[in-house]
């Protein structure tokens, strides 16, 4: 098995015509997504709030150049662009061309993550219904190949003024290590901060966590503190939903404290969703976001909220109370104060990037952690320790 060079694929592509890239990043193309930071100014490489506003750029890239652009994405999120896809850019409305690059998780024979199954095994079959030509590459493909099939695809995408789609298996690229090295400006990083906000929980709290590394870390402080997990819901995917999903239980269990604990990268793909927790006015709703600026999980390449104070968007939609803290004695301190404000309240922290590569994965099931969780909400005995 010979992996290919991000540099390798970057250059046949652009040779075919791409000169415009957007996308949400993925593990399988982190090192394609690097080279890309790298060697891209910021008008022909954005990082994407979602998969849909993504694929929109790259229409509007279109229209503007006549050139074929590229929108990248793991197939997890290929139900956010589903409606820019059918509705604008088919064949049957405008007509627009582009590359779709897909890293292919769940792919069927290859180990994955529970929330990665079920896409992974109709990924293809979704290409097919909307009659999207496809050309899957993998690891064991030679130079020679990978250029022919790219040739094809470019080319019927121009022919065919649609766009097509180019599957990504896992260990396709080589590793490319970025040339943008880590700096930690912050007090804490994720799994300390994490820390602080469950000791500064009552017992009867309810934490709602994001996907990716968030639950993970979640779930491993309460393993080594030996601390139920019944008050735990891991949204192991979903990725931008946990709020509302966090938003839905606070409305209908008023009597107990819901603690969203959410990240920038999920935050900013649906940032609608704040007017409607500040329109509902739950007194019993925390949303605490942990920004580190970055897709920690898939690799971490920059997220827009590097640079921005995301409790200005939650008082900008109606929150009652707002906080952004990065110190750790004013985390602290904001922690303890804030159980004492009615909700909707907001807490933005912000970390340093990273976190320990040997983290283990939850060891029950999504459907063991939503029982008890549930039993947990009902007042009932659950199995869960």
């Amino acid at each position: 098995m010979s992996r290919i060079s991000p540099k390798f694929f970057f250059d046949a592509i652009t040779k075919g015509g791409i000169n415009f890239f957007t996308g949400v990043p993925d593990s399988l193309l982190k090192s394609f997504c690097f080279y890309l930071d790298d060697n891209l100014d910021k008008n022909n490489h954005i990082i994407s709030a979602n998969e849909g506003s993504a694929l929109a750029l790259g229409i509007g890239s279109y229209l503007a150049t006549k050139k074929l652009p590229l929108v990248y994405l793991q197939n997890s999120g290929f139900g956010n662009l589903v409606n820019p896809l059918l509705s604008m850019a088919d064949k049957k409305i405008y007509s627009i061309p582009g590359i779709l690059m897909l890293g292919w998780r769940g792919e069927p024979g290859v180990k994955d993550e529970p929330q990665h199954i079920k896409q992974g095994q109709i990924t293809l079959e979704l290409l097919e219904i909307m009659n999207i030509p496809y050309r899957v590459f993998s690891p064991d493909m030679s130079q020679k190949e990978i250029l022919k099939e790219l040739n094809f695809i470019l080319k019927n995408a121009k022919k065919e003024m649609q766009f097509q789609a180019l599957v990504i298996k896992k260990d396709f690229f080589e590793e490319y290590i970025s040339l943008n090295s880590e700096k930690k400006i912050y007090d804490l990083n994720r799994k300390e901060a994490i820390k602080l906000i469950i000791n500064s929980s009552y017992e009867d709290d309810l934490i709602v966590a994001t996907t990716g590394i968030t639950s993970r870390e979640l779930y491993e402080y309460r393993e080594k503190n030996k601390q139920t997990h019944s008050n735990d819901f891991l949204v192991v995917g979903g990725m931008g939903h946990v709020n509302q999903i966090a938003l839905g239980i606070a409305i209908k269990t008023p009597n107990r404290r819901i603690i969203c604990l959410d990240g920038d990268g999920s935050i900013i793909m649906h940032m609608g969703s704040l007017t409607t927790i500040a329109a509902m006015k739950q007194k019993n709703f925390l949303h605490i976001v942990l920004n580190n600026g970055a897709h920690d999980s898939v690799g971490g390449q920059d997220t827009t909220a590097k640079n921005l104070n995301l409790s200005d968007f939650a008082e900008a939609s109606g929150y009652k109370n707002f906080f952004s803290v990065s110190k750790e004695k004013d985390i602290k301190k904001t922690l303890r104060n804030i159980a004492k404000f009615n909700g909707p309240n907001f807490l933005e922290i912000k970390i340093n990037k990273g976190w320990n590569k040997s983290l283990g994965r939850p060891l029950t099931s999504p459907e063991e952690n939503k029982s008890n969780f549930m039993l947990n909400l009902a007042g009932k005995k659950n199995n869960l320790v």
